[in-house]
């Protein structure tokens, strides 16, 4: 069974692979491994060559990595990606391996419960980026658990980009200064009103509030609004903040100083975009600023869909694009872009943190949300470390300002922030 994976993989030299069987291919000395559980991995990277084979054999458990932590397979990706091309292998060797695993065992498996509808199927749940569509999407991957979360994520409960002071600042020391950053780039004083949209367990909020700032924070999770809430409570907060469970669409407030939309504009699709900056522009004041923040490609005239692997297990309907069209959007609806920065290198370390979170709690993890789902989220946060350091995606921060009718913009003409 070994050389049969072996003749999917191509002709990489650098991976042990062996197999239920006792069968094995590739050198003895190999620092990194894949082994088959079963015949049924084989038959996944047959019925779907490529990363979702691969993911499906993998998250099922038909697949196991060996010299790396399922909580982190970093390592072992890293190795992998400049040479590792799933392919079909010729004819010949084709009917060969199918020899092999034998008729019985080339029966399509169903995919692993953890694996989200394709596309097409989704279209019972209406359009792409309809309403109902986007918050069943939203729930699939919020509401998983607030306890996994917290075991991910750290005290701080912030699911997007830290920014680092230093590389060997703490996680919650960077995601602290994202916040402060965020405050400072939109200009906020205390008495005055902050939205933050697609507001997580409300972390950002929260932060303001704590320096006077009237705050209206909402999510299309309900698990994180319940947490937010009770942090609220707790922090004594209530008379500044609040945290709705509702569609960002749906706020009819009007009149804010400030917006922050982190970690949003991902789940609101490219075609939308000009609906969405033409909201945000309508719910601030004149002079308002909008701070947007959001992963990115690293051009603009690419591919917007996620792969396979993430549409499917992490992020369903995601779409990304490059800063160019983000900034497009905006200025085409009117808001003038003041101030814009990539802090893609920030995002690596974020995940690089989340990765040693994950590993330190992985036994109260798995036996939290299952091994499956645990063995998604290692994967789905070591694949997107990598993309990150190797400019495969990137994480952009625009600072956008609502002129009043005589142009003013109310920023200075140097910014004093420092990331």
């Amino acid at each position: 069974m070994a050389p049969v994976v072996a003749a999917f993989l191509g002709d990489n030299q650098h991976i042990r692979v062996t197999a239920y069987d006792g069968s094995a291919a590739g050198p003895d000395h190999a620092h990194y491994g894949l082994h088959l559980a079963n015949a049924r991995a084989v038959a996944q990277l047959l019925y779907a060559p490529g990363e979702l084979g691969l993911a499906r054999a993998y998250v099922a458990g038909d697949l196991e990595v060996v010299g790396v932590h399922p909580a982190d397979p970093y390592p072992l990706l890293a190795h992998l990606l400049t040479d590792l091309r799933v392919r079909i292998p010729a004819p010949r060797a084709l009917v060969q391996a199918l020899r092999t695993i034998g008729a019985q065992n080339l029966r399509p498996a169903a995919p692993p419960p953890q694996e989200h509808r394709p596309r097409w199927r989704r279209l019972a749940a209406g359009l792409v980026h309809s309403r109902f569509r986007d918050a069943e999407a939203i729930e699939r991957h919020y509401d998983v658990s607030n306890t996994f979360y917290r075991q991910v994520l750290g005290p701080s409960m912030t699911y997007t980009c830290a920014v680092f002071p230093t590389p060997d600042a703490t996680l919650d020391d960077a995601q602290d200064n994202k916040h402060r950053l965020v405050f400072d780039k939109l200009g906020l004083e205390p008495g005055q009103r902050l939205l933050d949209i697609g507001c997580g367990w409300g972390a950002m909020v929260l932060y303001a509030a704590r320096r006077g700032v009237h705050a209206l924070g909402v999510t299309l999770s309900h698990e994180q609004a319940q947490w937010a809430q009770k942090a609220i409570a707790e922090q004594g907060l209530g008379h500044l903040v609040e945290v709705r469970y509702c569609d960002y669409r749906d706020v009819t407030d009007r009149g804010f100083d400030a917006i922050s939309s982190i970690g949003m504009a991902e789940h609101v699709g490219v075609r939308h975009l000009p609906d969405y900056f033409t909201f945000l522009g309508r719910a601030l004041r004149p002079g308002g600023r909008l701070l947007n923040h959001c992963i990115t490609r690293p051009n603009n005239t690419g591919r917007t869909r996620a792969g396979a692997f993430i549409d499917r297990y992490v992020f369903p309907d995601g779409e990304l694009t490059g800063a160019g069209r983000l900034i497009a959007a905006a200025q085409d609806t009117g808001l003038e872009v003041q101030h814009e920065e990539n802090l893609r290198e920030h995002y690596a370390l974020t995940l690089r943190s989340w990765g040693a979170n994950l590993t330190e709690n992985w036994d109260a993890a798995v036996a939290e949300v299952g091994e499956p789902t645990a063995r998604v989220w290692g994967l789905y946060m070591a694949g997107s470390r990598l993309g990150f350091e190797r400019n495969l995606v990137q994480l952009h921060q625009v600072l956008a300002v609502k002129p009043d009718d005589n142009g003013g913009a109310a920023v200075p003409l140097r910014p004093w922030w420092r990331p």
